[in-house]
């Protein structure tokens, strides 16, 4: 069995409570733009990236705006929600700087790059990870596993070494396709279903409870 050198985080839902600004951000805007919003599109565009959802919100939605416009106006507006408050979860900062001291760091995010990065930099935790991937990155958002193969990769490990740190269903499956050690942290606003929930091998209730025990099994 191989050891568990690394840790792989997810940024929304995981270290930052944000799924909920997604939603109201993407929510709001195709409403004012004359798109259809319905009740599953938050639950389909979770864990997309940005190519993906933008390119949902144009075709199934129905916004009259390119991808890349969406994408850039919502990235837009998620920067300014979070320049006013940003919703990290609690113990995400002690959780981060606790693992820190013992694994090399990795995260890998349906976020874009330019918020990733300025997210890390308000938090002051950039310095702790060693290698950071945005879905927009790579050729597929999660559920595929590409976003996690790719951190592994820069972070020049296997993915059996790593440890994957997961809130949604569509991110547990990512990182179980990857073939990571998958350690779920339900989200409370959006569950994953039983099913997907059922890949992680070790499921816990907070940041809190994220140990190194936890990490290696």
């Amino acid at each position: 069995m191989t050891s568990i050198e690394t840790v792989v985080f997810d940024l929304d839902g995981v270290l930052l409570d944000s799924e909920h600004v997604w939603d109201e951000v993407r929510e709001e805007l195709a409403r004012e733009r004359g798109g259809h919003w319905h009740a599953r599109a938050q639950a389909d565009m979770m864990g997309m990236s940005s190519v993906e959802w933008s390119r949902y919100m144009h075709d199934v939605i129905g916004l009259e705006d390119a991808p890349m416009q969406i994408d850039a106006e919502v990235v837009r507006r998620m920067s300014a929600r979070y320049v006013v408050d940003l919703p990290l979860v609690d113990g995400a900062v002690a959780a981060v700087r606790r693992l820190a001291a013992s694994f090399r760091l990795g995260l890998a995010s349906s976020s874009n790059r330019e918020l990733i990065d300025s997210v890390l930099a308000a938090a002051d935790l950039t310095a702790l990870f060693d290698a950071t991937v945005s879905s927009e990155e790579v050729a597929r958002g999660k559920p595929a596993p590409d976003v996690f193969i790719e951190a592994a990769r820069r972070l020049e490990v296997s993915t059996e070494s790593c440890a994957a740190i997961e809130d949604s269903g569509n991110g547990i499956r990512s990182a179980r396709t990857a073939g990571m050690r998958v350690i779920a942290i339900p989200n409370a606003r959006y569950p994953p279903p039983a099913d997907a929930l059922a890949l992680a091998h070790v499921v816990i209730e907070s940041l809190d409870r994220l140990t190194i025990d936890v990490i290696t099994g």
